[in-house]
């Protein structure tokens, strides 16, 4: 996750995200304070995600919990747009694509929230009894360069905030909040910023069995979630001091549980896409250290409206081609052939180098970044995020 105070990051593997020394410490009424540094161009460096789920300091900092079997959905708007406290982890995740003139631009803004088990039951105002983390990120796809930033905070002292009954979340002057009109996020970082409007054309589109989504065999592997596809976006990208009218498409995921990852897991592959004609597609995986699939699942929308949610098995990912990153030593793949009910897609990342260093706050290097969705025919039909996580190494919960 971002950071309590600013940073930037470049990409770098022994030092804190983004090639910059990071250093942790204090930051002011209760805010850590992570500072890494700059960016630098996507051949060569990388950056970004919302892997907070499932790593990171703040794993360290929440007790270890027993799995147990969620209940049946019955999730209700606007309340369950807001935070859920309750939960061991949270996050709200924002990912488009964007163009300005012949342009083309991906973002990601994600807010995550931790519940810190071992504090709760502290009386001082100074616990950090939730902690928020922030990730925001930009592809410049000509100049095929990633820039991100991170922040990390405790909850309170008007630095960082999570409110429930519906979605207003902040660290600092990053936010993301939600009106009639739709979801407004605002960063500003030392090289990029992003004010975003992002309108609700879609009604929400509830995953796994209306809203309760499997993460593996076991009852207990679930999670809270649905997303907005299809969000319709204006507004302004600010790259390195020059700032250019934006549209274009994004992506709502929201996702709340207590659970951890399947014991034989070491990280997912996911995407998200926005067809051309409305539908909207999900597929994710739960893989293990041999490249094969614990679990699977996903959904398809039509631009009429109806859904398939797919079921164990029907989900099925296979590598085209990898790019192999000069600092983690990881081998992404960034071409992906994905077998769905719906039709078997293509996926193919426009930047091969959209890796994240994220160690100096979830604690996990990534891949996340903007893709093209092709048809059985060959055919572009869409564009989204594709994200993977656990390629260096098991993820850590």
């Amino acid at each position: 996750m971002r950071s309590g105070g600013r940073g930037r990051h470049g990409h770098g593997v022994a030092r804190g995200p983004r090639g910059g020394d990071a250093r942790c410490g204090a930051g002011g009424e209760g805010g850590l304070v992570v500072r890494p540094h700059s960016p630098t161009d996507a051949s060569h460096t990388s950056l970004r995600r919302r892997t907070f789920l499932i790593a990171g300091p703040g794993a360290a900092l929440l007790g270890s919990g027993r799995a147990h079997a969620l209940p049946p959905a019955n999730l209700m708007f606007p309340r369950d747009h807001g935070a859920h406290p309750a939960f061991r982890t949270e996050w709200w995740y924002v990912t488009g694509a964007l163009r300005s003139g012949d342009r083309e631009f991906g973002f990601q803004v994600t807010f995550f929230r931790s519940r810190v088990d071992a504090t709760q039951a502290m009386q001082s105002k100074f616990a950090a009894k939730q902690l928020v983390f922030a990730h925001a990120a930009l592809t410049d796809v000509r100049g095929r360069k990633l820039w991100h930033d991170q922040r990390i905070a405790r909850e309170g002292f008007d630095i960082a905030a999570s409110a429930q009954g519906d979605l207003a979340v902040k660290l600092r002057d990053w936010s993301m909040e939600r009106s009639d009109a739709g979801i407004r996020c605002r960063v500003v970082s030392g090289d990029f910023a992003l004010d975003l409007a992002c309108t609700t054309t879609q009604p929400v589109l509830l995953q796994g069995d209306q809203g309760l989504s499997r993460k593996g065999p076991q009852p207990g592997q679930a999670s809270y979630y649905y997303s907005l596809p299809q969000l319709s976006v204006q507004g302004g990208v600010t790259l390195q001091g020059a700032r250019v009218p934006v549209t274009g498409k994004a992506w709502l995921d929201h996702e709340w549980s207590d659970e951890l990852l399947h014991r034989d897991a070491v990280g997912w592959d996911w995407i998200g896409m926005n067809l051309d004609d409305g539908s909207a597609l999900t597929a994710f995986r739960l893989r293990r250290a041999d490249g094969s699939t614990v679990w699977d699942g996903g959904s398809f929308r039509s631009s009429q409206g109806g859904t398939y949610v797919f079921r164990p098995g029907e989900a099925i990912f296979s590598p085209q081609r990898s790019w192999h990153s000069p600092r983690s030593q990881a081998r992404y793949p960034v071409d992906w052939m994905v077998r769905t009910p719906a039709d078997f897609y293509t996926v193919k990342a426009l930047v091969d180098d959209q890796e994240l260093d994220s160690r100096a706050s979830t604690g996990a290097i990534y891949w996340e970044g903007v893709a093209d969705l092709f048809d059985s025919n060959g055919k572009r039909v869409g564009r989204g995020y594709l994200e993977m996580t656990g390629y260096t190494g098991r993820l850590k919960v």
